[in-house]
């Protein structure tokens, strides 16, 4: 009797572990990752220091709001391997050191990457691959009564990375996330230096206006340093976001170096 009372007990327990390592895993993000994915809405609030040649010798420095969008999902054709979809939307207010103008500028991007993921243990995530991007914007000088404006539209291709670790805190577990994205080659629109909008687009002269571009014209990064707080429906995330676009082409050099505050929500993809 008793040993039947101490199998009984054991297997209760074991049972009882078994229960609480599988909730574990799926109040894990790496393991919802795995198992449905999951959506980031987030938004990012810093500095920005932006040139642009074609507008202004002068380096202008202000703020910049930025809305996130983020879809993470296991792919189904290809097991081990997880896709990512990027939205963003930009807005920007800067003025040069003599504060006698500004900059207003708005820019979108979309990126869409896929990667392979490899997991050690319950902590550690390991993902590298592609990423493909586009972008399509605007900078406006209230300065300039010639050529007051400068459009921005690329498409590039690179290698995109990332990397996560769980640890326990105060009975939570939390996730720090990395991910990085450089871009290495890609096409983008510029015009030529001394060149106006109306030449290229009432005139339609053509300068070299579709420029290819590589990681030595056009070095790019985009960065995001992040922590996941897990609660019982969703996760807080808070991090840094670091988005650094430079290019030198048609004899003008352009920048946008941005640093910026991220607060938002993870959810799984397919819950409300």
């Amino acid at each position: 009797m008793l040993t039947i009372v101490s199998v009984g007990r054991l297997a209760a327990q074991d049972s009882g572990d078994a229960a609480l390592a599988l909730q574990g895993q799926l109040t894990d993000p790496v393991a919802v990752n795995r198992q449905e994915g999951q959506r980031v809405q987030a938004a990012a609030v810093g500095s920005v220091n932006l040139l642009d040649t074609y507008l202004s010798q002068e380096k202008y420095k202000g703020t910049e709001l930025r809305y996130v969008f983020q879809a993470f999902r296991p792919s189904e054709r290809r097991p081990g391997w997880v896709t990512q979809q990027t939205s963003m939307l930009a807005f920007q207010d800067a003025a040069p050191r003599a504060d006698n103008s500004d900059y207003i500028g708005g820019m979108f991007t979309y990126a869409y990457a896929l990667r392979r993921e490899w997991t050690l243990g319950t902590q550690w995530s390991l993902e590298a691959g592609g990423q493909v991007e586009g972008g399509v914007g605007f900078l406006y000088s209230t300065r300039n009564s010639n050529n007051p404006a400068q459009a921005r539209l690329y498409m590039n291709l690179g290698p995109s990375v990332a990397a996560s670790f769980a640890f326990p805190l105060r009975k939570k577990r939390l996730r720090v996330r990395y991910e990085a994205a450089a871009p290495l080659v890609g096409v983008m629109f510029s015009p030529n230096y001394g060149q106006s909008y109306y030449e290229i687009f009432t005139r339609g002269n053509y300068d070299h206006n579709a420029v290819p571009t590589t990681a030595i014209c056009a070095p790019t990064l985009r960065q995001q340093l992040t922590v996941d707080v897990p609660f019982r429906r969703f996760s807080l995330r808070v991090g840094y976001l670091g988005d650094y676009q430079q290019a030198a082409v048609n004899n003008l050099k352009y920048h946008a170096y941005s640093h910026l505050l991220l607060v938002g929500i993870v959810r799984p993809l397919h819950r409300r």
